[in-house]
Formats: C-alpha cells, structure tokens, sequence
C-alpha cells in the first residue's frame, strides 16, 4: 500500500528535489562554461591552403611548343646528317624545299587563326631549316668553296631572308600597319640580327686580313648593331642589337688598343688610333641620341677615353719613354677644348669626366718621386751628421733608388694643378680646384728639386722657399680649407726639411733656425696662431739639442740649454690675449721641460738642478691669476728636485726626503685657514703632518737606536700640544698617536721581559678585572667616552 505523506509534508520533500536539480544545474552551466573558455583559447589550425597549380596555361604551352620545335629542328639535323646520301639530288632538292616552304608558311594560317605561340615554334624551325639547307647547299652543290667564305656569304643570305620573311607576314596577314608597329612573330628579326654578326668579320677571315680589318670588321659591325638599338622601336630587336654593340664593340676596343699598345712606329700606332677613334664615334653617336641621361654620360666617358688612348699612342711612339704620360696628358687637356664646344649637357659632362679620369691617372703615376721625396729623408735619422752628399736627390733618397721614369712628374703634377684652376675657375667646385690646385703646385716644389738633382745647398733653399711659401697662402687665403691645406703642407715640408738637413751639423743648425724664426713670424701675421706658435717652439727645442750636440756637450749640459724654451714660453704666455694659443705655448714649452729632465736623467747632481729650474718655472707661471693651480706641479718639482739631490748625496734617511715636503704643505695650510676659517684641520695640516710622521715612525720601530725615537717624539708631544692649545683635532690625534705608538715601542722591550717574568694566571686574572671594573663603571664610563667626544667635536 502507497504511503502519501501529508501536503505539507510533500511540499517540503519537492523544494528539497528542486533544490538538488538546481545546484546540479549551476554545476553543469558552469563545466559549460569553462569547456568553451578552454576551446576558444586553444590555437585553431588554419585550414590547409588550396592547391594551386605550379605553372600557367600559356607557360606549359610555350614550353610543350619550344620542345617540340627542338625536337623536330634534331631530327631534321639527324635526317640532313644521316639520311642524305640515300637520296639523289633531285630528292634531295624536293625534301629540302617542300619542308623547308611547309615550315615557313605554316605560321600564316596559325597566325590568321589566333595562334601565336605554336606559329613562333614553326617559325623558329622554319629558320632552323633554312641554316640547314645552306649547310646542304654548300655540301651537295659546292664541296670545294671556302667554308669561311660560304659561311660569310651564306649568313649575309640567311640574314636578309630572315629580316624579308619577318616583315613580310604583315603584308601576307593583311595587316601592314602591325606589321609596323608590332611584328606578328617576335623571332625573324632578331635572329636576322643575331646572323648580321658574321658576315663581316668572316669575310676578313677568309680574305687572310690583318689585325687592323679583323678589328675593323667588328668595329663595324658595332657601329651598324648600335644604329639599329637606336632607331628600332620593337624591344626583342633593339635589346639584341644592344647586346651585339656591346659584345661587337668591346672585342673590338680591345683589339684597337692592343694594337695601339704593341705598335712601336708612327704607322701602326696611327692606324690604331684610326680604330679607336672609329669606335669613339660609335660611343660619342649613341651618347649623342641616348634616351636617358646616365646612358648617354657613360658612353660619352668612353668615348673621350678612345680619343685619348688613340692620339695618345701616337704620341707614345713619337716621344722618349719618359714622355709617354705627359703625352696622354696633353691628349686629355686637349679633350677639354671639345667640352666648350656646342654640344649636349651629358656629352659635356661626359667628356669633362673623361679627362678628369685621364688627370687623374696622370698624377697616380707621379706621385712615387713625391712620396720618396717626402718619407726618404727619414732615412738620415739613423746617421746624424754622417756627411752631406754630392746633390739633393741623394739626399733625398737616402740610399734608395730613385723611381724610374721620374723625370717628367714635376711637369705632370703642374700642368694637372694649371688645368684645374682654368677649367674649374667658373664652376661651383672652384673652392675645391684651388686647393686640389694648392697640393698639386706644392707637390711640385717638393719633387722638383730632386728632379733636376739641384746641389745639396740649393734644394735645402728650394724646399725651404716651399715652406715659406705655404706659409704666405695660409696668411692670405680667403677661403678657410684652402688655408688649412696650406697650414698642413707647411708643416709637412718642415718635418721633411729637418731630416733632410740631418746629414750634416750647418746644415741642421741653419735649417732649424730658420724653420723656428720663421714660425715664430707665422704665429704674430697668420691664423691660427696657437700652431704656429707651438711649431716654432717645437723647433726651437730641437735646435737648442742640436747647438748643445754641435758643441759637443753632454746631454745633461745640453738639458741646461733647453730649458731656455720652457722659460721663454712660459714669458710669451704671461703676453698673450687669446686662450687657445696661450695654452698652446704652455703645453709646448712643457713638453720642451719634460726632453730637458729626460736629457739630464744620467746626471743626477744635473737633474735636480734641471728639475728646480723647472719648478722656478712654474712657480712664476702660478703668480698669474689665472693659473694658480700651477703651483702645486712648482712644489713637487721643487721637492722631487730635494729627493735627487739627497740622493745624489747618498742621504739615507726618511726625514730628508719628507720634511721638503711637509714644510711647503703646512705653510699652504696655513694660509688656506686664514682665507677659509671654516677649512678643516684634517684638509688644511694633515697631509703635511703624516708625509714626516708617518715614515719616521716606521723607520723608528725598526731602528735600534734611542735618538730617532727620542727626536720623533718630542715632536709628536709638540705637534699634540699645539693642537691642544689651538683645539685643532689633526695635529692633536695625529701627535697622540704617533707618541703612543713610539712610546709603546720603547717599553716594548721592558713588556717583553715583563711577561716572561709573571706567572701565566695572571694575565687571565688582569682581564677578568678590567671587565669587572668596566661593568661597574659601565654609565660612567659612557658619560666620560660623550665628553670626549663633545671636546673633539669641538675641535676643528
């Protein structure tokens, strides 16, 4: 029997099942919820992307056409090869004829039905067969012709057919005016083109021409390619004509010039420049009609360099091997009258940067003479004074050999430095050509004298005049990188000038001299002067070396002399206005005071009189306002000058060498605490203090005797007690703790025997009462440790 529990009962029992259905639900809605969380986050794969296909229709098409004209163009080869034989000349006539006509019209009814491509792949075995038939030709009808001679003939046939044949499908389609504007077949005419190449070059061949036709014949097949790049409007043909006039004409330009090169008369080397100059024409037409403008310049510098190279290799047999750049030169300045002529702006330019390169070139192969010029002098600084030789250019090469073919460089160098300055004088690049002008003139100055190999005497006045001289354009330049250029050469020519007077002592007093005198002029008349000042200082120290080795002190004596620089700069300092050549002279003169403490290294007694003047010197510098610091270095020169001397003396001890030192330092302090009061003691005595202190005490521990230590201190009670009187806390710390330490040292010896005598218990006891009476006294101690402290604190 059911049970039916009462209504209120049966309410309560239903919410409890909803409530249960409820909690399942949210459970379930929240697993929902977190699964599509996790789905959405995950990294989905991108679908795979669609197969396309590798190639194009029209791409698989041409090649399908291209390997089926290639196959048929082999067995035709195969069967003309092979099979030929087996037919008689009838036969023979009949096959090559019907294949050859069926090859050849096929491509008009291809072409009226729209197909373009398969009529290409007929056409080109068309022409593919044609080549055959007049292989067939010469092996059938004419067995014993020249092969060159056929084949020059046979190519020019070939080559008019072909160019007939592809101007003619317009007028059979037709259509005329595309056969104008855009060739039904893009093959004929460039293979047309491709077969004009021949024909030329062999019938030279077989007419057993020289070198110069050979060349002609390519020149002129170039010149005939280049009409046809520039007047032909359809792409294939013009881009296979460019190829031809560059492949045609460079084979050509090469052999023109070889020739040109190899010719040892006037005859040949005329005949070769008549090519080169054939193929300038070439170059300097298409520059002439080139659509662009970076086209048109190239083969315009190609152009000037063929007329340079021609006319220049005529020269070259004409004139005597060391001519043969002044030659090319002259070619080159020649090319530039043609730039001023009424010509087009990239031709212009062109043939300017033709002649440029050719000047260019014409200095690269005279700047070996200058650089022997320049760097060989170095040579005599490894025997000073061995004696002068016969003529500068000995001099100069210093025993290495003078580079051949020299003779002319001088001439090149200048005619380089004249053109510039008149072809560039109206231009923007004039700032650049004056100066370029400056090096190219100062270059020759520098060779020049070698060149003519001058005496001795008068090459060492001829490069000195050359310094005198890029001094005077420093002075008057206008333009700032002109008068900097002339300021380095000025220098430069110096360095030169000085080794090159090496060889002798008049000879290295005269230049030095006058290299210092006149410097020192620069540095009043010419900008900047903060060089010229110091050049003529750094000159000034060398020859106060070479006066002292010339009268043959030691260098220790010699190092008196110098310091006559440091002076004399560290006066014309105190002279000058301008910041930067003030410093300039300072920094040289001590330069000039460091070689006089190295030159009196080996003479102590000398050394430390050297360092003094030094320290002289610099204390003077420091009265001025301006460079006070200057006197710190004056006190450690004065005090490194002190220790040489003691220890050229032999003085062995440490209150010697520190007392110089403390003295001068606690006389500044003194004077920096009555300009600062609040200065610290520390700042002001300490480091005078501890330089003696210090090592005394040191030495005093190690000493046996009783009168350092006694000496030591008293004066550590003295230094304590002043700085008690005067509440100073260095002298007073830095006292009490040198007395204690020294007095701890003398009872040392007492402590010792002392503890050899008590019983061991007894240090043990000592401690344990010390840190009994400290723990009673442990507040009053502390008051007693904050006096201290208080009182210290007080102290300055």
């Amino acid at each position: 029997m059911t049970h039916i529990p009462p209504p209120a009962e049966e309410l309560r029992i239903l919410d409890g099942e909803l409530r249960q259905l409820d909690a399942r639900r949210a459970l379930l809605l929240t697993r929902r919820a977190w699964l599509i969380g996790v789905l959405h986050s995950a990294p989905v794969p991108p679908p795979p992307p669609p197969r396309r296909p590798e190639t194009t229709a029209p791409s698989v098409q041409n090649v399908l056409l291209v390997l089926g004209g290639i196959l048929l163009t082999v067995a035709a080869i195969a069967f003309t090869l092979v099979s030929w034989g087996h037919l008689g000349i009838t036969g023979r006539a009949v096959v090559l004829a019907a294949v050859t006509l069926a090859a050849l019209a096929t491509p008009v009814a291809l072409l009226r039905r729209g197909l373009r491509s398969t009529a290409e792949s007929v056409a080109g075995l068309g022409l593919a067969l044609t080549v055959l038939d007049a292989y067939a030709l010469h092996e059938a009808a004419l067995p014993g012709a020249n092969g060159t001679a056929y084949a020059a003939l046979a190519s020019a046939v070939l080559a008019g057919v072909w160019a007939a044949y592809g101007q003619g499908l317009g007028a059979l389609l037709g259509r005329p005016e595309r056969a104008a504007a855009r060739l039904p077949l893009r093959l004929p005419l460039p293979a047309a083109l491709v077969a004009v190449q021949f024909p030329l070059l062999l019938w030279a061949i077989a007419a057993g021409a020289g070198p110069h036709t050979l060349t002609g014949a390519l020149l002129t097949t170039a010149a005939f390619d280049t009409v046809v790049a520039l007047r032909v409007s359809v792409r294939s043909v013009r881009l296979v004509a460019a190829v031809g006039a560059y492949g045609m004409g460079g084979w050509g330009v090469l052999a023109a010039g070889r020739l040109s090169f190899e010719a040892t008369g006037p005859s040949a080397a005329a005949r070769a420049a008549a090519l080169l100059a054939f193929a300038a024409v070439i170059a300097l037409g298409t520059a002439w009609r080139a659509p662009r403008v970076d086209l048109a310049v190239g083969t315009a510098v190609t152009g000037g360099l063929l007329l340079v190279a021609g006319l220049g290799g005529i020269l070259r047999v004409s004139l005597p091997a060391d001519w043969t750049v002044v030659g090319y030169l002259v070619c080159a300045v020649a090319l530039l009258t043609v730039v001023r002529g009424p010509l087009p702006e990239p031709v212009r330019l062109g043939l300017a940067w033709a002649s440029g390169s050719v000047q260019a070139l014409a200095v690269v192969s005279a700047l070996p003479p200058v650089a022997v010029a320049l760097l060989g002098p170095a040579g005599w600084a490894g025997r000073i004074w061995s004696g002068a030789p016969s003529d500068i250019r000995a001099a100069v090469t210093a025993g290495t050999p003078w580079p051949p073919d020299a003779a002319t460089a001088p001439l090149v160098l200048a005619v380089v430095a004249g053109v510039s300055v008149w072809a560039l004088r109206t231009t923007q690049w004039r700032p650049q050509a004056m100066t370029g002008a400056l090096v190219l003139g100062w270059a020759t100055a520098l060779v020049l004298p070698a060149t003519l190999e001058l005496p001795y005497v008068v090459g060492l006045f001829a490069l000195g005049l050359t310094a005198a001289t890029a001094v005077a354009v420093a002075a008057y330049a206008r333009r700032a990188p002109t008068a900097y250029t002339a300021t380095a050469l000025a220098l430069i020519t110096s360095v030169s000038l000085s080794f090159l007077s090496l060889t002798s002592r008049p000879a290295t007093l005269g230049v030095l001299a006058a290299l210092t005198a006149l410097f020192a002029v620069a540095a009043v008349k010419v900008r900047p002067a903060s060089v010229w000042a110091s050049t003529s200082l750094a000159g000034a120290t060398a020859l106060a070396c070479a006066a002292g080795a010339a009268a043959g002190w030691a260098p220790a004596h010699t190092a008196l002399l110098v310091l006559v620089v440091p002076c004399g700069a560290a006066l014309l300092a105190a002279r000058l206005d301008e910041p930067g050549t003030t410093t300039a002279v300072e920094v040289t003169g001590s330069v000039a005071g460091l070689v006089a403490v190295g030159l009196a290294v080996t003479d102590p007694p000398l050394l430390a009189l050297v360092l003094a003047l030094c320290g002289v010197i610099a204390a003077g510098t420091a009265v001025r306002a301006d460079r006070r610091s200057v006197g710190y270095a004056a006190t450690a020169l004065f005090v490194l000058a002190t220790w040489v001397r003691l220890g050229s003396w032999g003085v062995g001890a440490p209150e010697a060498y520190t007392l110089p030192v403390t003295v001068p330092a606690l006389l500044v302090g003194v004077v920096r605490r009555r300009r600062d009061p609040l200065a610290s003691s520390w700042t002001a005595y300490g480091p005078g203090l501890a330089a003696t202190l210090v090592p005394s005490l040191l030495t005093a521990w190690g000493d046996a005797h009783w009168l350092r230590p006694l000496l030591l201190g008293a004066a550590a009670l003295l230094v304590t007690l002043l700085g008690a009187r005067h509440r100073l806390r260095a002298p007073l710390l830095l006292g009490g703790a040198v007395l204690a330490l020294d007095a701890l040292h003398e009872l040392a010896p007492y402590l010792v025997q002392l503890a050899g005598v008590l019983p061991r218990w007894l240090p043990p006891a000592l401690a344990g009462l010390v840190l009994l009476a400290v723990g009673a006294t442990y507040e009053q101690r502390i008051r007693d440790a904050r006096r201290v402290r208080e009182v210290l604190g007080r102290m300055y």
